[in-house]
């Protein structure tokens, strides 16, 4: 039993009833009855809430006292602060992030879903996939704003009979929070992954919005195929500087038959292209199944290293300005070749003809679409249009009058 963090707990407990309650004497208290009369450290931890419960005349019924005092509840009824009793079932196991921690999961009954976790000084039973449980004495508490079930040592897992059925409710992605969330909904986009522990992210989209998905490469993962539709249920919503994103490592996702009509999230936008950037024009990606990142000029993947076998690409990677808004642009093969009159077999025989290699692609494409007006379509990810369609804008006369004529009465 760790005392110092036990009775840190416990304070902090009591101070959200408003009460003040001395952490080193709780400490003392809880040495004391385990140390030297070997009261089991559960029971002692009892002993010393039920104590300051009488101490500071908080009735020992109804949920969050501590231990013993504890309601059993529902997950969608949850708060942080309440120590609680549960029933339900494993539905997801997570690798633990650190040897601190002996066991992440999800936790889920009829009502909704909350991730857990087993702290190793808990020494607790062990928890298996698809099982069944009642969790008592567990305390919730609140990361990032997201509640999380913390089984202490103070806590006990028993094992029972499998209980009623349930299917997980599905949300409309525009209705998600942070948390455990299960949708319906179609990989839209497939992205190029920027991290070597990523093994696939991209779109997916339903009747109500977009959202971003990311699965982090594991023992077991399997990439979902772009244009399907997927039920995938328990799946951690995460928020990072107020944008939702699904993380599917916890996820079951199961492909389904048919298609949906999703929202379009379509951005037009119309400017001067005003910066070709590096890792513009033919490019390599590595082979490997799964990978298909963009290799070094020495073939190097950062995951598989080298890779001779590679394989040729073209893309567009810019900045589009229409002098209020700047857009980070994304451009495929099909609309690079639209654009610039090269193809991709063309952009191959004047690497390997010319002494300038791949650098030849680059620039003779930068000759071709720097400054020119494009109107681009696509989906736009926090700033970045990830394009569908690309054509260069038109001369029109009338429109340059107007900007003429606007300039000259400003001044």
């Amino acid at each position: 039993m760790d005392f110092s963090e036990t009775a840190e707990r416990i304070s902090q407990k009591f101070a959200q009833k408003g009460h003040e309650a001395d952490k080193a004497a709780i400490e003392k208290k809880l040495r004391r009855l385990v140390q030297e009369f070997g009261v089991p450290p559960a029971e002692a931890e009892r002993t010393v809430i039920n104590e300051l419960n009488k101490q500071f005349a908080i009735p020992l019924t109804g949920g969050g006292g501590g231990p013993g005092s504890e309601q059993e509840k529902e997950i969608n009824g949850l708060s942080p602060g309440e120590w609680v009793t549960l029933t339900g079932k494993v539905v997801a196991l997570t690798r633990p992030p650190s040897q601190v921690i002996a066991q992440t999961g999800i936790f889920a009954d009829a009502t909704g879903a909350i991730r857990f976790v087993v702290w190793a000084k808990a020494n607790a039973t062990l928890m298996e996939m698809g099982k069944w449980y009642r969790i008592e004495s567990a305390v919730v508490d609140e990361y990032k704003g997201v509640a999380n079930l913390k089984i202490h040592s103070g806590s006990t897992i028993k094992e029972i009979e499998p209980g009623t059925s349930f299917f997980p409710q599905v949300t409309p992605i525009k209705e998600l929070s942070p948390g455990v969330g299960s949708v319906r909904a179609k990989v839209v986009q497939e992205w190029e992954v920027t991290h070597e522990r990523m093994f696939q992210s991209g779109l997916l989209a339903d009747e109500s919005g977009t959202i971003k998905f990311v699965i982090w490469r594991e023992e077991g993962v399997e990439k979902l195929e772009e244009g399907k539709v997927y039920n995938i249920f328990y799946a951690l919503v995460d928020e990072y500087n107020g944008r939702l994103s699904l993380n599917l490592n916890t996820a079951t996702c199961m492909a389904e038959e048919g298609d949906i009509e999703v929202a379009s999230g379509d951005t037009t936008a119309t400017g001067a292209f005003v910066a070709l950037t590096q890792g513009s024009g033919l490019v390599k990606r590595c082979p490997v199944e799964g990978c298909n990142r963009v290799l070094s000029r020495q073939n190097y993947c950062p995951v598989h290293e080298i890779q001779p076998d590679f394989k040729y690409d073209l893309r567009i990677k810019g900045w589009l300005d229409n002098g209020e808004k700047t857009w980070d642009l994304l451009v495929q093969k099909t609309n690079v070749e639209s654009l610039t009159g090269i193809t991709l077999n063309q952009a191959v025989e004047i690497a390997e003809n010319n002494p300038l290699g791949m650098d030849e692609v680059f620039l003779r494409m930068r000759d071709t679409i720097l400054g020119r007006y494009l109107t681009c379509k696509g989906r736009e990810i926090e700033g970045r249009i990830l394009a569908s369609s690309c054509s260069f804008e038109k001369f029109s006369p009338d429109k340059l009058a107007a900007l003429l004529n606007r300039a000259g009465g400003e001044s």
